[in-house]
């Protein structure tokens, strides 16, 4: 039986809503789409929706080859995204990605403020270039990515409450793992998602970044940023066990994924301006294997 109808999704048009939404996921999120097949099948085309918004979204802001301005993203963005929260609010769509995603959103009752705050994260990538503390960055990283975690919660299964505040930690130490790792694509954007004190405190500054040379004083600045994100993650993982057990290995295999991209930034030797620190393809067949089994165990039991 494939996904779609394992889920119970049958209508034709909400099909290819949610197929259009899997491609984005395999094309663009490879290390969550493979962690998503460590799912139930049932469970995966929800899993697809959340990424197919969230990716859609991200591209209008992000896209280096578009022709548009910051303004004119920025007017796309809002023209869009007004209409997706209207059609969660009037629980249908005719938009090729906002069909599934309602869908999942009315099967689910997942919270329409999350994705308020995804959208607006959207919107602060177009008007904000840097952040002056750590605090200033968590407002944009609760948008793009704390909230996705607490999106996918409903989805997952919860078994107690300690699951939200680890869906939310997650969120933040992937997302900061991407800042290190896409340090120089931000600066292609004229963006910089490290916060500028603790660069400060290190003796970083905007113009030393774009000068892309790896200094001694930026590769502190990065064990430091690399700490944050493993205790963050080391802060989550007791709240993985509080999903529904047919949903942990899924998150626990992302978690080491994801996270797991500091340890290739520490293996290239920091030299993030040169090289992208990627996750191997060895490693995520070392990941996923033993996942997959327990994963599947899991369903058994069940």
């Amino acid at each position: 039986m494939d996904e779609l109808t394992a889920a119970g999704i049958t209508d034709p048009a909400l099909r290819a809503s949610y197929a259009e939404c899997k491609r984005l996921n395999s094309l663009h999120g490879k290390t969550y789409y493979l962690a998503t097949l460590l799912l139930p099948p049932a469970k995966r085309p929800f899993v697809h929706a959340l990424y197919g918004f969230a990716r859609f979204a991200d591209e209008i802001v992000d896209d280096l080859n578009s022709t548009l301005s910051d303004e004119e993203k920025a007017i796309e963005l809002t023209t869009w995204g007004n209409q997706v929260l209207q059609d969660l609010k009037d629980g249908t769509s005719s938009d090729h990605i906002g069909r599934a995603l309602v869908d999942t959103v009315n099967r689910f009752q997942i919270p329409i403020e999350y994705f308020e705050a995804f959208l607006n994260s959207m919107a602060m990538d177009l008007t904000v270039s840097e952040y002056q503390s750590f605090d200033d960055l968590m407002e944009y990283v609760y948008g793009s990515a704390s909230v996705i975690g607490l999106q996918m919660l409903p989805i997952l299964g919860v078994t107690n409450s300690e699951a939200y505040a680890a869906a939310e930690k997650l969120g933040t130490a992937f997302q900061l793992a991407n800042f290190i790792r896409d340090i120089g694509e931000d600066l292609d954007r004229s963006r910089i998602y490290l916060p500028i004190a603790e660069l400060k405190a290190h003796g970083v500054d905007r113009e030393m970044l774009e000068a892309r040379i790896l200094t001694p004083q930026i590769k502190a600045a990065l064990v430091d940023q690399i700490a944050r994100v493993r205790r963050i993650q080391s802060e989550a993982a007791a709240g993985i066990k509080a999903l529904a057990p047919e949903s942990q290995a899924c998150i626990e295999a992302a978690s080491e994924l994801y996270c797991g991209i500091v340890d290739e930034v520490e293996r290239i030797n920091f030299e993030v301006f040169n090289i992208r620190a990627k996750t191997s393809t060895w490693r995520r067949i070392k990941v996923a294997v033993p996942a997959l089994i327990r994963a599947q165990r899991a369903r058994r039991i069940k």
